[in-house]
């Protein structure tokens, strides 16, 4: 950017960037919480990720990042309704007509000695020393929408313009300074779709040893939002190249390597990474247990004839996927779904399969869990790199599948035709194991013959165990 003909294309790209956002229909409640600040005596701009989405054709409307030079107090006598939610970093939440800002006021940081917060933030004027703090170029951006002014310091919007993730400044000082901003850049090489600087991906090293410092949430979310992109693999193989993969995800790091068998292109680490980009992009549990489904391979590798096998490595992994999941910090509900994926996703469907045998499947594997487990192995067959992921088999379980549902056929204790009071009263046993077995039983004969389930029939099968318990 210091070669003259550097600095002319770079300025050339922020006045075709400032066309486009003084073109932009920001919304109503923006333009006049802005001109609000002015009737303050504040200047403000629209600044970051609120600036480069517009660019990007993914801007979300009355949604915006601003930048203001008025104090946090200033901003919440201008705006009675809004609320602190930064702390000592001055941000100011303000709901106004139609829109919702987060207006921060301008500053400058001093040092990060835990790697993860500034140690000082001392409040300015200037948005250009605002701008010298943030972490990519493409974040170093700021417009007033009043004015139609856009400030591009860095060269940001030429780098928007070529789909490239660039630090400033330093980005050895940038990655040094939070931690956090190595696991952002491989978020954003995958959201934004964007290839990341060469100076800037060998910058990510500097973190390694102060990653581990980081809140596990802080960590969680980023990978979360990574892996809604349209390919994880990218975010994931950035990681993996900077030494990082192994600080947060050693179990699918422990995986780069393990050879598989005939039936894979791709070793257990690349297989689980294009599994995972396979998966929709819009079910986060499918999209993780894709990510984890094979992560008890390493664990369970053995050699037979050349060919290596993984025998019980689905539960091995399901255990391995609980932890890293408690790890992170994962809600309850989300990690069990998850596990319970990776647990359930070698069935191994045959079209010899009985009627029973289908609903027994249904049975353990819960209805609920049955359009993730198809997408799951969909994608696990898209990521082995050797076949595409069609197969009658599926869409002939499906259709059977569909069959039982419609028909109502009892797959759980509750869909049983008696309950626990009537096993009580026939079997004349009081609350205890005996009753929960018994259901258990009545529900196995159900299973195999679905017509069964009445409440006359299932007295009979009552009657007989209670003769047989008698005898015993």
């Amino acid at each position: 950017m210091n070669a003259w003909f550097g600095a002319e294309e770079a300025d050339k790209a922020r006045q075709r960037a400032e066309a486009r956002l003084c073109q932009h229909a920001f919304s109503p409640g923006v333009l006049s919480a802005f001109a609000r600040i002015r009737e303050a005596r504040g200047q403000a701009w629209i600044v970051g990720g609120s600036v480069r989405d517009v660019l990007l054709g993914r801007a979300a409307a009355g949604d915006v990042d601003a930048a203001t030079t008025l104090l946090p107090e200033r901003v919440r006598s201008a705006f009675p309704s809004s609320e602190p939610i930064g702390g000592r970093f001055g941000t100011v939440l303000v709901m106004w007509e139609d829109a919702r800002i987060e207006f921060t006021t301008l500053r400058t940081e001093g040092a990060y000695s835990d790697a993860r917060h500034p140690d000082a933030v001392t409040f300015s004027r200037d948005p250009l020393e605002d701008m010298e703090r943030r972490d990519l170029t493409v974040n170093a951006l700021a417009f007033d929408p009043l004015a139609g002014v856009l400030l591009d310091p860095h060269g940001g919007a030429l780098d928007v313009e070529r789909r490239r993730l660039r630090a400033v400044g330093d980005a050895r000082v940038r990655f040094r300074e939070d931690a956090l901003r190595a696991l952002r850049v491989a978020r954003f090489a995958v959201t934004l779709e964007m290839q990341v600087e060469a100076d800037t991906r060998a910058a990510l090293v500097e973190v390694v040893a102060t990653a581990p410092l980081l809140a596990v949430e802080r960590v969680r979310v980023e990978l979360e939002k990574m892996l809604t992109g349209p390919k994880p693999s990218d975010g994931l193989e950035i990681l993996r190249e900077a030494g990082l993969l192994g600080v947060w995800l050693p179990e699918l790091q422990h995986c780069r390597g393990v050879p598989q068998n005939r039936h894979h292109t791709y070793d257990v680490y690349f297989h689980s990474l294009y599994s995972c980009d396979a998966a929709p992009a819009d079910k986060p549990v499918v999209r993780w247990a894709a990510l984890l489904h094979d992560i008890g391979k390493p664990a369970t590798r053995v050699e037979r004839a050349g060919e290596g096998t993984f025998y019980n490595h689905q539960s091995v992994g399901a255990d391995l996927a609980a932890q890293l999941l408690d790890r992170l910090r994962c809600a309850h509900t989300f990690r069990d779904e998850v596990v319970h994926l990776v647990r359930e996703h070698m069935f191994d469907y045959r079209t010899d399969w009985s009627d029973a045998a289908v609903r027994r499947w249904l049975r353990r594997v819960g209805p609920h869990s049955v359009a993730d487990l198809f997408d799951l192995r969909l994608a696990d067959r898209i990521g082995n790199g050797t076949r595409s992921a069609a197969g009658t088999d599926l869409d002939e379980l499906a259709t059977r599948v569909e069959r039982e549902l419609a028909a109502g056929s009892a797959l759980g204790i509750a869909d049983l035709a008696v309950d626990g009071r009537i096993v009580m009263e026939v079997l004349c046993v009081p609350p205890g194991r005996v009753v929960g077995e018994s259901l258990d039983a009545l529900l196995e004969v159900v299973l195999e013959d679905p017509a069964r389930n009445t409440e006359a029939f299932l007295r009979t099968v009552l009657e007989e165990r209670r003769a047989r318990m008698s005898l015993a």
